[in-house]
């Protein structure tokens, strides 16, 4: 059993950093679909070091998320390829369910593997996912690796998802700071992915919807390359469309790595209930 997947060659980078050039410059994608009662804004892009894009926007029929795939050479793209299409497979035309979200993922994460198991060339591929379903009144969360999901509410934004990662279980256990844990040189070490095991574990998390809240998912590519506050300011920019361009060019100036790959939903529906709480995630005991 593994225990740790190191992203993108990470230990090989550390050893030798001039390994990777910058290329010629990065090529933008949008991608417009729309999810019922949101605004979407979208964008993945190949950054100014990589040479392609493993990243995946997800953005279906009633269902967005990001997807950071890992692997050597096509591996990555195929793994976070293989699992946008496997969710939108799996989830459409069903109703946001907890349960359906859950066997769902666990379902594309053994096809993942199996594909990896038969051919030898894709052998240690896997992804992330971070996968946002929203229900009539609240907004399911599916977690598996470092992508994150924040959420922006009454001007203050706070991540929703926790980072399966080896820096992050160290943040949570007061062993590092998130600042320490910014730079730490195994901060690409992630703990859990999709494709990598033929079980998965999937942290669910759920919130209750309030019209105006607005979600920002995205690759590490994004929020390892800008601060926290530029992060948050650009986030909350009243249009969406220059929002998104605002986070992307912040991702690139800050030296785009990565690939960067991000989704902003603002919801524009009204809700039929008292208050909004925080989320629930599966496992914790509820009052």
């Amino acid at each position: 059993m593994r225990k740790f997947n190191l992203k993108d060659k990470a230990a090989e980078r550390m050893m030798n950093p001039e390994a990777e050039k910058p290329v010629a410059e990065p090529e933008e994608e949008r991608a417009e679909c729309p999810v019922s009662g949101f605004s979407i804004a979208s964008r993945t892009d190949v950054g100014r070091v990589r040479k392609s894009n493993q990243d995946a926007l997800i953005i279906g029929e009633g269902i967005a998320g990001v997807a950071d795939g890992m692997g050597g050479h096509n591996g990555g793209e195929i793994a976070s390829g293989e699992t946008r299409d496997g969710i939108l497979r799996e989830l459409q035309g069903k109703t946001p369910d907890r349960q359906v979200l859950e066997e769902a993922v666990k379902k594309v994460n053994l096809e993942v593997w199996e594909r990896q198991e038969k051919d030898a060339a894709l052998t240690g591929m896997g992804t992330t996912l971070t996968l946002l379903w929203p229900g009539e009144k609240e907004m399911l969360i599916a977690q598996v690796g470092d992508s994150r999901a924040y959420l922006i509410r009454d001007g203050k934004m706070r991540q929703v998802t926790e980072d399966h990662s080896l820096v992050g279980d160290m943040v949570r256990r007061g062993v590092l700071t998130e600042e320490q844990a910014a730079c730490h040189p195994m901060r690409n070490y992630i703990t859990r992915a999709v494709g990598t095991e033929d079980a998965i574990e999937v942290d669910l998390y759920s919130e209750k919807r309030k019209k105006g809240d607005r979600w920002l998912i995205c690759s590490d590519g994004l929020y390892s390359q800008i601060t926290k506050t530029a992060l948050e300011e650009a986030a909350q920019t009243e249009d969406p469309e220059t929002a998104a361009d605002r986070l992307l060019q912040a991702a690139l100036e800050g030296g785009g790595k990565d690939n960067i790959t991000l989704i902003l939903m603002t919801d524009e529906t009204e809700i039929e209930t008292e208050t909004a709480s925080n989320e629930t995630k599966t496992g914790e005991a509820e009052a």
